[in-house]
């Protein structure tokens, strides 16, 4: 698939963190993973491609992929995403710095990048600060699948 030209602006939707979190709970996905980053932040544009390549690989299986800007130029945003050839919904961080952090997470210290993983009933099953690469990526949202289908047992067999 060839990247978008700058001139075709991607949706980007302000967003809180409970809205986020919601969108993480909403049936239909078998797995969430939350992405949060900048244009500014050299590791977030660096994964960006797996991130992508991800979402290429695991949306047809379910994977619902939010990716969240903290950005203060949505220009610089929407023309990022547009080269990297997004077309899909994506998300603007709002409000109060100190509440969308500590609303995802109050692990989270505020580093970009940050990614969240939530199994399909949006239960955070893991977080980190920081560069991941493909196959961290995929470890995440094959325990977010996983541990759906475990919980799924348990109850069947009580």
């Amino acid at each position: 698939m060839a990247p978008l030209s700058c001139s075709a602006q991607p949706p980007l939707v302000p967003t809180s963190a409970r809205d986020l979190l919601a969108l993480a709970r909403q049936p239909g996905a078998s797995a969430t993973l939350l992405s949060v980053w900048a244009t500014w932040c050299v590791p977030c544009r660096q994964e960006f491609p797996a991130l992508l390549r991800l979402e290429r690989a695991y949306g047809p299986r379910g994977l619902r992929l939010l990716l969240v800007s903290t950005d203060f130029d949505t220009t610089a945003a929407r023309a990022f995403l547009a080269r990297q050839g997004v077309t899909f919904r994506t998300y603007l961080e709002t409000g109060d710095d100190m509440s969308f952090i500590d609303g995802l997470s109050p692990r989270w210290s505020g580093a970009l990048p940050a990614t969240f993983a939530y199994d399909a009933a949006g239960r955070l099953v893991s977080f980190w600060e920081g560069k991941a690469d493909y196959t961290r990526f995929e470890q995440a949202v094959l325990a977010a699948i996983d541990h759906d289908d475990t919980l799924h047992v348990k109850e069947r067999t009580r």
